[in-house]
């Protein structure tokens, strides 16, 4: 079918529209260039990002708490040379006349949770934060290897994990057994795991006494119960609660954007946008070798110092492995993802 031709009026019609628009959005950027600069900005202010959008941040006020301990909340611009913010990060604001804020610092992180996006870009999760809860369950399916990536990146961060097995009521002859035995192996290794159940109401009375006085950052895959359980620690928050695919039984994504949540009691919690996979694409193999913990005191023992703990000769990891210091099991997991390094490192330099 043949294009229409424009007239000289449709045409200067549709030109004219394209300009006011082109107009618009200039004037709206010289407003927030000017805002940036600082002119008829307030006094300074510390702050808390409690949520993240695009351009704009939600920052709570630290300076003047109400009676509960919290404080006013404002959508702030950000300047640019600040680099990335996230939920969690403690900045300096200032308000200007229109009750509109301003980021103009942000203080040094006391720690940080990252990882690469698709395209291999490092973006962070979450800051200063205490602990971060890797929720699991049977549905959907959790491996060891998926775990094993959260604390990877957990023991670079310096930040303390806890493994909580969530949906603890639908565990069946099957699941039961496996899921019980996984967690065994985490605590033999050192790691803390808790269990719970929001049907039956067991085991809500102590994940919030540990929570309570700390910041923690929920992570794991979409259909875990992360938001389910917010919603009973924080019954005030309305949060939007997915079901499982029946056909994939993988949960359907119903967070989209990290938000900071304030317990009654104290203590803070953020809730992450749900992920299947913990990508670590952007580590180094040391790195990987360092984050699984048994593996970590042999670092240096080996004969060769480029030892690929494969064939070698006085390989401390593969002697380690003969004797059942470690497992197999956890070897394993760390080689696959040694792989997906590799693998991705191979589809970059295409």
């Amino acid at each position: 079918m043949a294009k229409r031709k424009l007239n000289k009026r449709q045409k200067w019609r549709i030109e004219k529209i394209q300009q006011e628009r082109t107009d618009r959005a200039s004037r709206k950027e010289s407003d927030i260039s000017e805002q940036l600069t600082g002119n008829d900005l307030g006094p300074e202010q510390l702050g808390m990002i409690i949520a993240h959008f695009g351009t704009q941040v939600e920052v709570e006020s630290l300076d003047n708490l109400n009676e509960d301990g919290f404080g006013d909340t404002r959508r702030c611009h950000m300047r640019a040379n600040l680099g990335s913010l996230v939920t969690g990060d403690k900045v300096i604001f200032r308000m200007d006349k229109d009750e509109l804020g301003v980021v103009v610092a942000i203080l040094p992180r006391e720690s940080e949770l990252s990882r690469p996006n698709p395209y291999n870009e490092i973006k962070p999760v979450a800051a200063n934060i205490d602990f971060i809860v890797l929720v699991v369950a049977c549905e959907p399916a959790v491996h060891s290897n998926l775990i094993d990536r959260y604390l990877v990146a957990a023991e670079n961060c310096n930040i303390e994990p806890i493994i909580l097995l969530n949906k603890t009521d639908l565990l069946d002859d099957v699941s039961g057994p496996y899921m019980r035995n996984m967690m065994a192996d985490y605590e033999k290794l050192g790691y803390q795991t808790m269990t719970l159940s929001i049907k039956q109401e067991d085991g809500l009375e102590d994940l919030q006494k540990k929570l309570n006085g700390r910041i923690s950052v929920f992570v794991g895959q979409s259909g875990v119960g992360k938001s389910s359980l917010i919603q009973v620690l924080l019954p005030e928050q309305e949060l939007k609660i997915g079901s499982l695919s029946v056909a994939s039984k993988k949960g359907r994504h119903t967070t989209t954007t990290a938000r900071l949540y304030h317990f009654p009691a104290g203590g803070d919690l953020i809730d992450s946008p749900g992920i299947r996979e913990f990508g670590l694409w952007h580590m180094e193999p040391d790195e990987v070798l360092y984050g699984f913990k048994e593996l970590r005191d042999m670092i240096g023992h080996c004969k060769f110092r480029d030892c690929q703990h494969e064939q070698e000769p006085k390989c401390a990891i593969r002697e380690s492995l003969e004797t059942g210091k470690i497992s197999l099991a956890r070897f394993k997991s760390y080689k696959r993802i040694l792989e997906t390094l590799f693998e991705f490192g191979d589809q970059a330099r295409r």
